[in-house]
């Protein structure tokens, strides 16, 4: 049975059981509007004891540590560390009861893991770091083959409410032609409804991987998350994954010969 509050988010993919993974969503904190209730961002002006209270029961709710970044839509990769604050956009572990975090309010998270389950990883992945290397970056810190990988796509802005300017479409259409297919031109003239679930497929297939889940969730639409481009002044959910406590004796006897 899972711990969290039952609007919470669990990945629907065929991960090992001892990888667990959620989402937030805005209920269950203490945060005032425009931050309600359950901000877990420490940048966006809200009362940083509320913001501390709620990181705080994020922890108890899921028996482990998060890690946390300053996300700044970079194509860097770490180790998570919960002692440390590093400027990246995405974490990896091969620890128990640490949780790779990436906090989100329309960009994309990505949940990785290994079919083994002995290396997990999140991604924060806006277009900026879709089009920079972000999902190529976190597949390299993964160290497995691409057909070996797992990976869940989180809520987003969907490709409805998702308008971007000809400068992003070219981006990625200079990496990938078959990018060209997450773009429908926007009722406004010269402009585009981008797919960033779709983009993300492609930018995951190029790297060999070609078993992602989910890419169901739109932020702007769905009220149950917060999303920049709904009201700019908001907070920002999280997406995790760990390997469970109760996991170490189990990968312990499996590097055994």
């Amino acid at each position: 049975m899972n711990r969290w509050p039952d609007d919470w988010i669990t990945p629907d993919w065929p991960a090992p059981l001892h990888v667990r993974a959620c989402v937030t969503t805005r209920n269950e904190g203490l945060s005032q509007p425009p931050f309600d209730s359950f901000n877990l961002g420490d940048h966006v002006g809200d009362d940083p004891a509320a913001v501390m209270a709620n990181r705080q029961r994020l922890r108890n709710l899921l028996g482990c540590e998060p890690a946390w970044l300053s996300q700044v839509h970079s194509a860097t990769t770490v180790k998570a560390d919960p002692a440390l604050v590093p400027t990246a956009d995405a974490s990896w572990t091969d620890a128990t009861g640490i949780a790779c975090t990436v906090l989100t309010a329309d960009c994309l998270p990505v949940l990785f893991c290994n079919r083994a389950g002995t290396r997990v990883a999140a991604a924060h992945a806006g277009w900026r770091g879709l089009a920079s290397g972000m999902l190529e970056s976190t597949v390299a810190a993964m160290q497995s083959p691409g057909e070996q990988l797992l990976v869940w796509l989180g809520p987003a802005i969907g490709p409805d409410a998702f308008e971007v300017g000809p400068e992003v479409r070219e981006a990625f259409i200079e990496q990938h032609a078959v990018a060209a297919e997450a773009f429908r031109p926007s009722h406004n003239a010269g402009r585009y409804m981008a797919d960033l679930y779709h983009l993300a497929r492609i930018h995951l297939a190029a790297c060999g991987v070609t078993a992602v889940f989910g890419g169901e969730l739109c932020t702007f639409s769905d009220p149950r998350f917060y999303s920049y481009r709904r009201t700019a002044r908001t907070g920002r959910f999280a997406s995790l994954i760990w390997i469970d406590k109760s996991s170490g004796k189990l990968q312990a006897s499996s590097c055994k010969p």
